[in-house]
C-alpha cells in the first residue's frame, strides 16, 4: 500500500484526486489549510485517510512514498484576494515539499496550470512555449509563482536527480466546486439557477477550454506513474468563447437569465486551448467526457447546494 500525500486535498481537484487513491487501494494523507478548501469534500473519506490541517509554506516531515501538490488558490477571485499569501504558497509552499520528497526519495507532481502562457501569443499552446505574462499585473502571483515553482522543480531535478513530474492544467470543473469559488463555470451556473443576470466580463469572444474533473484526474494519476518529467499539457481542447459557454449554461438550465457585460479584467487571456499531442502520446491519455456531460453532471451537484 502506497501512502501518498496531497496538499490542497480539501480543495476542488484534490477532493477527487483523494477519492481515487483511495479507490485504488493507497493511504492519503491530506493536507489543507482550508482557506479555499471545503471539508465537506473530504467528510466522507474514513478508512486509510488521514486530514493534518497544515500550512505548507511551513516545513512538515512525514515519510511518503508519493506527493502531490495541488496547493495553491486557483482562481482569479482567490488569488485577487490573497496575492502575496498566493505567491509564498507557489513558492516556499514548493521548496518545502520538494525538500520532503528528498529527504524520503518520494516521486513528486506538481500541479501548475495554463496561466503560465499568459496572454498566449501562439494558438493553441504547446509546453515549448514560454508564455507571455506581465509580471506585475494583478494575476502575476499566481502565473510567476506558478512559473517559479516549475522553475524550483526542475532544479531539483537537476541538481537531486528526483522523481518529478510537472502538469500544466487548463481550465477544470465539476462537483465540489465552491459557489463562491469565482470561476466561471460555476459563476455562470449559480447565476442562471438563481435566474440572476450571467456577468460576463469583456465582449465575451475570449475563449476557453475546459475538462471535466474526472478526466483531470486520471490525466494526473497517469502522469505519477509515468516516467515523463513534463511539463505536459492536461486539458480538454474542444474551444467556447464565453458567450458560448453562458448561452449553453443558460439552456441546460431552462434559465430565465439575461447575460450582461461588464469591463474586461486586466490581463485577461484572449485565447486558451491545449495542444495535448504529448498527453495522448505518453500518456495514452485524452479527456472522454464531454463538456456539455460534464456541464450537466456539475448543474446537478450545484441543484443539491441551492
Amino acid at each position: 500500500m502506497k501512502k501518498i500525500l496531497v496538499a490542497g486535498g480539501a480543495g476542488f481537484i484534490g477532493s477527487h484526486l483523494i477519492k481515487r487513491l483511495l479507490n485504488e487501494s493507497n493511504y492519503v494523507i491530506c493536507l489543507d489549510n482550508f482557506l479555499t478548501g471545503q471539508k465537506e469534500n473530504i467528510i466522507d473519506f474514513k478508512n486509510n485517510f488521514k486530514l493534518i490541517k497544515h500550512d505548507i509554506i511551513n516545513p512538515i516531515d512525514i515519510k511518503v512514498d508519493e506527493i502531490y501538490n495541488l496547493a495553491c488558490p486557483a482562481s482569479p477571485k482567490q488569488y485577487f484576494k490573497y496575492p502575496i499569501y498566493t505567491t509564498k504558497i507557489s513558492v516556499f509552499g514548493t521548496l518545502n515539499l520538494l525538500e520532503l520528497a528528498a529527504k524520503y526519495n518520494a516521486k513528486y507532481l506538481q500541479a501548475s496550470t495554463s496561466e503560465i502562457y499568459g496572454d498566449p501569443l501562439i494558438h493553441p499552446q504547446t509546453e515549448e512555449y514560454f508564455g507571455n505574462v506581465n509580471p506585475i499585473g494583478p494575476r502575476a502571483c499566481y502565473d510567476e509563482g506558478k512559473r517559479c515553482a516549475e522553475t524550483l522543480c526542475s532544479d531539483f531535478k537537476r541538481e537531486k536527480n528526483l522523481n518529478i513530474k510537472i502538469v500544466r492544467i487548463f481550465n477544470t470543473f465539476g462537483e465540489n466546486m465552491s459557489k463562491n469559488d469565482g470561476r466561471v463555470i460555476s459563476n455562470f451556473i449559480i447565476q442562471a439557477l438563481k435566474n440572476e443576470n450571467l456577468t460576463i466580463y469583456g465582449d465575451g469572444k475570449q475563449t476557453r477550454s475546459f475538462c471535466y474533473v474526472d478526466d483531470l484526474v486520471n490525466g494526473l494519476i497517469k502522469m505519477m506513474n509515468s516516467n515523463y518529467f513534463g511539463p505536459i499539457n492536461l486539458g480538454n481542447p474542444e474551444e467556447y468563447t464565453i458567450l458560448e459557454v453562458a448561452k449553453k449554461i443558460i439552456k441546460l438550465t431552462n434559465s430565465k437569465s439575461k447575460i450582461i457585460f461588464l469591463d474586461a479584467l486586466q490581463d485577461d487571456p484572449k485565447l486558451r486551448k491545449p495542444n495535448i499531442n504529448k498527453a495522448k502520446q505518453l500518456l495514452n491519455w485524452s479527456p472522454e467526457i464531454s463538456f456539455e456531460e460534464g456541464l450537466k453532471k456539475t448543474i446537478s451537484y450545484f441543484k443539491g447546494k441551492i
